[in-house]
């Protein structure tokens, strides 16, 4: 994905704006008027390295898997023990 920060995780939402922009897409090769109705992409919800990509790109993207949400990414990763299994490991035998 040219122009996408490497991310564990991805944060989207809509955007439209009445602002005299041109964004370019990072996932094809055309250019992206402001005023179109859009995506904002933010790596790990952090302000710095957001894009901005034409909504059908997005959901070609999410569907092969290259833009996972938290909640995807979380559901990916190792569970902590839960509270009942803590206190059980920390009772005498």
């Amino acid at each position: 994905m040219k122009g996408l920060v490497d991310a564990r995780w991805y944060e989207l939402r809509r955007a439209q704006s009445t602002k005299p922009a041109t964004y370019s897409c990072p996932f094809c090769p055309r250019r992206l008027p402001a005023f179109n109705e859009h995506v904002l992409i933010r790596p790990e919800g952090r302000g710095d390295g957001r894009r901005h990509a034409h909504l059908a790109c997005v959901q070609r993207a999410r569907a092969a898997g290259r833009l996972p949400s938290e909640a995807e990414w979380r559901a990916t990763q190792p569970r902590r023990p839960g509270f009942l299994a803590r206190l059980l490991r920390r009772a005498p035998r």
